[in-house]
């Protein structure tokens, strides 16, 4: 078996998780506003904002890593592509 077919299959997935993550943050920035509270007051919008950037924050590393994992799968399957093509051509 060819590695080409395993390795897509990996890159579905990896693909896969790291758009459910960008699709997930934009759901929660959806609703994110942009306020200056002035009162020392703890609001209930100071709250909701919080918990907002806590998730995202939260979410933020995983991003980063599905994203480089894609971008790095994508580069080995075309490189792999590239190399198995030019092999053939010989």
């Amino acid at each position: 078996m060819s590695a080409i077919p395993v390795m897509l299959i990996m890159w579905g997935v990896v693909a896969a998780c790291f758009l459910a993550l960008l699709a997930y943050r934009g759901q929660l920035t959806r609703y994110e506003e942009d306020q200056l509270f002035l009162n020392e007051r703890e609001t209930h919008e100071q709250q909701e904002q919080s918990e907002i950037i806590r998730k995202v924050n939260k979410i933020g590393p995983a991003i980063r890593v599905l994203g480089f994992a894609t971008a790095a799968m994508t580069i080995g399957i075309v490189g792999i592509f590239t190399y198995d093509a030019w092999q053939r051509l010989r």
